[in-house]
């Protein structure tokens, strides 16, 4: 299992780095900015509702029904501008479709899956009837025991549904210079733990926006605005079937 990525391989597939490093930039709540760590209050990404007071959360007077979007930055949005993560893009999405849903983004950059665990109690804290779980990324960049990041994915799982929320599982890849058989236990997780609590799986996030013109910024990691369009129209038909219109 290796470690470090080697230049060769991050100048042609630099993929994760920027958005999952160990930098801990900042989520989408200030875009285009880094090295500042994140806040984890939780962020609607829909239209206030018209009775909020000026000046109030815009959660304060919605009672919509709460789908989380909990991850690291390619949830959070990293290097987008406001408005342009892909919860964003899927709050639109549900609204177009007519699904009375507030879409809460709780992606927080350079999150692990031991970040993931220490935030449960906040999503929770929504009581969220659905939550997409992102996370994993940084691990694998990390080289960290794959042992160690399916308890933590299992134990973030399993809590969501013994709660009664229902969970959408969302993957992801690493570089292949991280070698095969380290690459095919680490996306294997997500299929045994799909498999496990059967839950919908989006086996790769990045699906159709990974190597596409114009859909991935310079770093060759995150989703650009138009990039982040088409994640939220892959979480889509996996969300809708768990929802009441």
């Amino acid at each position: 299992m290796r470690r470090t990525v080697s230049v060769a391989i991050l100048a042609v597939l630099s993929f994760l780095v920027a958005a999952l490093s160990l930098s801990g930039c900042r989520a989408d709540k200030t875009p285009k900015q880094s090295g500042v760590a994140d806040s984890s209050q939780p962020s609607s990404v829909g239209e206030p509702p018209a009775e909020a007071p000026e000046g109030a959360p815009a959660a304060a007077n919605d009672k919509r029904p709460v789908i989380v979007c909990f991850g690291d930055s390619l949830t959070a949005g990293y290097g987008t501008d406001l408005g342009q993560s892909y919860p964003d893009y899927l709050q639109t999405d549900l609204n177009a479709e007519g699904y009375n849903y507030r879409v809460v983004n709780e992606g927080i950059s350079g999150n692990t899956t031991k970040d993931g665990v220490d935030r449960l109690d906040t999503v929770l804290a929504l009581k969220p009837s659905v939550v997409v779980v992102e996370f994993g990324g940084n691990d694998g960049l990390r080289g960290l025991r794959i042992e160690d990041s399916r308890t933590n994915l299992d134990k973030i799982v399993g809590t969501l549904k013994a709660s009664g929320t229902k969970v959408v599982l969302a993957g992801i890849t690493l570089p292949p210079d991280y070698g095969p058989d380290y690459i095919k236990q680490f996306t294997h997780t997500y299929a045994m733990l799909a498999a496990k609590y059967h839950v919908p799986i989006l086996p790769f996030l990045l699906k159709g926006v990974f190597g596409v013109d114009g859909m991935m910024q310079t770093d060759r990691t995150h989703a650009t605005n138009e990039g982040n369009k088409v994640v939220a129209k892959n979480v889509l038909p996996l969300v809708t079937p768990l929802l009441k219109r």
